[in-house]
């Protein structure tokens, strides 16, 4: 029985404050604003530590939010799972996707197959020193897990995508650590976020199978033959634990979206975004009744500083963070793909997807 409605929207924003988009959309009855469950944001901010374009994005929404739902910006924060990443170099356009699930009583006729469902679930917070080590992974699993059934997903390849929003160490963070006599994985903030993300995506893999072995502290950014081809982890300064977002295919979903996925091997693995294109109706040969709603990857400088041999400075660079290199490149390859730069690409993909590369995700609107 489908007990679900699943929408979405993307909406492009002049700025990491504007929500007049999704207002209008309100203001219209397109969006009920109680059936928002997620918006992911990309904001064009540094993406590094001291992007404050993600906090500002999500105050506004929060601010927006909160008379339409009779709430406090505090409390809209707590309802609603907001995941912004910073960075829209290249070709890359600042825009929210919207989320929405509302209980229904009777499936639309015409639904069939299973379905885009979403399932949300956050961590308890994290010490400083439980960072970038098992404890992340083992509660980020646990999570994980929560958001597959509150998605009504019971089978881990109905799985597409798995967003998460983690935290990183700042010089307070490291300092309450070592007060207590405990040593952070790292006393680099900007490392702290890869550990962070590293961490967050073996979590991923942890819950959905995609290892079988037992992760070590040791393992995070170093056995990158450890990988969810699911995961996509972005870290922020706003939080101390992390906030898990499930897409996936249901058949308790009567949405009129579906989503579906692909593996990247490297940051120019073209055949991997036409297949995940593919996987949903579209490519080279679009169903007539499909419609492209976005695309969601990962995208990272190879750590052997090279893609298919050949030698590339993205890690050298000091004066460009090898993160916004990445997305620079995987962004401008979605964008020629898929006739559009308003895509979702998010830089640092340890350990989501191999080495270099990343998973990609589409979502397609059925008529």
């Amino acid at each position: 029985m489908r007990t679900t409605s699943v929408g979405v929207f993307k909406i492009a924003t002049k700025g990491p404050g504007d929500v007049s988009g999704l207002v209008s959309l309100i203001v219209s009855g397109v969006i009920d604003p109680a059936a928002i469950l997620a918006v992911l944001g990309k904001t064009e901010g540094n993406g590094g530590v001291n992007d404050f374009t993600r906090e500002y994005a999500v105050a506004a929404l929060c601010t927006a939010l909160a008379p339409k739902l009779g709430l406090t910006p505090h409390e809209v924060e707590q309802r609603i799972a907001f995941v912004m990443s910073g960075g829209t170099e290249g070709v890359l356009s600042p825009h929210i996707t919207v989320f929405t699930r509302e209980e229904i009583g009777r499936p639309p006729a015409g639904i069939s197959g299973k379905r885009l469902s979403i399932g949300m679930a956050q961590t308890r917070d994290f010490l400083p020193e439980e960072l970038g080590r098992s404890a992340q992974i083992t509660e980020t699993a646990k999570a994980v897990q929560a958001a597959m059934a509150d998605a009504g997903i019971t089978d881990a390849t109905d799985v597409h995508f798995v967003q998460i929003k983690c935290p990183l160490l700042t010089s307070e963070r490291v300092e309450t650590a070592a007060a207590r006599g405990n040593k952070t994985a790292t006393i680099s903030s900007y490392s702290s976020m890869a550990y962070s993300r590293g961490a967050s995506a073996l979590g991923v893999a942890a819950a959905l199978g995609e290892v079988t072995s037992d992760i070590r502290d040791e393992d995070v950014l170093r056995r990158y033959d450890l990988f969810s081809k699911v995961a996509s982890t972005s870290s922020g300064i706003e939080l101390m634990h992390n906030v898990v977002i499930v897409l996936g295919n249901s058949d308790s979903s009567a949405s009129e979206f579906v989503i579906g996925h692909a593996v990247m091997n490297d940051a120019i693995d073209a055949p991997a975004v036409v297949s995940a294109l593919q996987s949903v109706g579209l490519g080279a040969n679009p169903q007539p009744d499909r419609e492209l709603v976005n695309i969601f990857a990962k995208a990272e400088a190879s750590p052997d500083g090279s893609v298919r041999g050949s030698r590339h400075t993205m890690l050298e660079d000091t004066d460009v963070s090898s993160t916004r290199h990445a997305r620079a490149a995987v962004g401008g390859l979605i964008a020629g793909l898929a006739g559009t730069g308003v895509v979702y690409v998010s830089g640092g993909a340890e350990h989501q997807g191999p080495a270099g590369g990343g998973p990609v995700a589409a979502i397609a609107r059925l008529f």
